[in-house]
């Protein structure tokens, strides 16, 4: 009873960082409304989110809560937390590469592909099985998110198809999916202390493709305006430092493949917040691709029984 009451905290674990994720089309559109650069916001989210982990982290040590220090963890964590690093920065540049030379939906239909990639090399590396209710739960997932993604475009726009933009999308499931199997690499770091280097990491090497590509006004807009700077604080913590470590956490918890599959609730919460804010219509076949995406969620957690769940990883004391 305890390990089903553990396997359903960690889905909403998971269902509460794909529903913040899926805030950042809304929040994103709002800043380049505002004159920010899609390079330069990926710095601000993830310098912002770090600053609020290693705050946090400050806060907790000042009342005695240990941390893992950089000098106790092996070369192998570290050379995964800098791969890990590696991918997040490359899946955020990728992923707006993608958005600006094909169409938003050819763009996350690519993306969105990154729960099949997991799922096909947790099973060559031997650390997960797919068994016939995941089998499942993935198609039905992949299906659902295929009708979401497709299921509101206006049919008299035609999709633009472009190679660059399709195999960047690419590139952006196969960092994603990279970042999820290195994640076993550095579970020796609590869940937020690992975000915290992972989103430094990944602010300085997006702050320094934009002063190439944008110079460094690109970066100091934010200052000039208070409210782009207000948006960019909410979105650093709720959108980057909140969900990137509950991501984490749930990868820990469940394993790659059923953390993948439930991440496939994020372009339904998108879908969702544009209809709200941006007074985008949800159409019939997208609200019956989000039904499927939530039978798929119900499915994995009914098919995993104890013993059958891949073995959760344990981080290092403190963590989440």
């Amino acid at each position: 009873m305890s390990n089903d009451r553990s396997g359903w905290a960690g889905a909403a674990i998971v269902l509460i960082a794909a529903s913040l994720f899926g805030s950042l089309g809304v929040l994103s559109r709002t800043a380049y409304d505002q004159g920010l650069a899609p390079f330069a916001f990926v710095t601000w989210r993830a310098g912002v989110g770090a600053a609020g982990l290693w705050l946090v982290i400050g806060l907790a040590r000042s009342r005695g809560r240990a941390i893992v220090r950089w000098g106790s963890i092996t070369p192998a964590a570290r050379r995964s937390l800098g791969f890990a690093i590696l991918a997040g920065t490359a899946l955020n540049l990728a992923i707006f590469t993608a958005f600006d030379h094909t169409s938003i939906a050819l763009a996350l239909l690519g993306f969105y592909t990154y729960p099949a990639i997991v799922a096909g090399a947790s099973v060559l590396l031997g650390r997960e099985q797919l068994d016939r209710g995941r089998i499942v739960a993935l198609v039905l997932a992949l299906g659902g998110m295929v009708a979401v993604v497709l299921g509101g475009s206006d049919p008299a726009v035609t999709l633009r198809l472009d190679a660059l933009g399709i195999g960047a999308a690419l590139v952006a499931a196969l960092c994603q999916a990279a970042f999820v199997l290195l994640s076993r690499g550095y579970a020796a770091l609590p869940t937020e202390q690992a975000m915290g280097v992972i989103l430094v990491g990944t602010a300085v090497i997006a702050a320094t493709v934009t002063v190439i590509t944008g110079g460094p006004g690109a970066l100091s807009l934010p200052f000039t305006e208070p409210s782009l700077l207000g948006l960019l604080l909410i979105v650093g913590i709720f959108a980057a430092a909140v969900p990137s470590s509950l991501f984490l956490a749930g990868i820990r918890q469940l394993g790659a493949v059923r953390t993948g599959i439930l991440m496939l609730a994020e372009p339904v919460v998108g879908v969702v917040l544009a209809a709200i804010f941006l007074a985008e219509a949800v159409a019939p076949l997208q609200a019956a691709g989000g039904v499927t995406i939530l039978l798929a969620a119900v499915i994995v957690q009914r098919e995993t029984r104890r013993g059958d769940a891949p073995a959760p990883l344990a981080p290092a004391p403190g963590g989440l």
